[in-house]
């Protein structure tokens, strides 16, 4: 994945912080539940295609979006900040290039093989 790419994921992570800021939760939260989207990899337990799909799910920007919006509309803070933890975490994964995945196994993704 080319430096471009990068850059831009990072500024979306970092645009992501600090929606959280505006957020009236402690710092702590956002630490303990920044990793929690990768419990979509847990599908890869049953198979490559359901891996996928959990994994997609869990690391889709637009999903992140529609959750924070709902909250915002809802005025709902606990879906502004799954919304914003989703999308944090998406972009802090594709930084190294994971990307959204294929059927065909966990190192295929829209930006390329892992590992590659």
């Amino acid at each position: 994945m080319n430096t471009v790419l990068k850059l831009e994921e990072l500024a979306m992570l970092l645009f992501g912080a600090c929606t959280f800021s505006l957020l009236d939760y402690s710092w702590w939260w956002f630490a303990g539940l920044f990793l929690v989207p990768d419990i979509g990899m847990l599908g890869y337990l049953i198979n490559n295609r359901i891996g996928a799909f959990t994994y997609n799910l869990f690391h889709h920007k637009g999903v992140a979006i529609a959750l924070g919006l709902t909250g915002v509309f809802m005025a709902n803070e606990e879906w502004q900040l799954a919304g914003v933890i989703l999308f944090t975490h998406s972009s802090f994964d594709r930084m190294p290039g994971y990307g959204l995945k294929y059927e065909k196994g966990f190192k295929f993704t829209h930006l390329g093989e892992i590992g590659k």
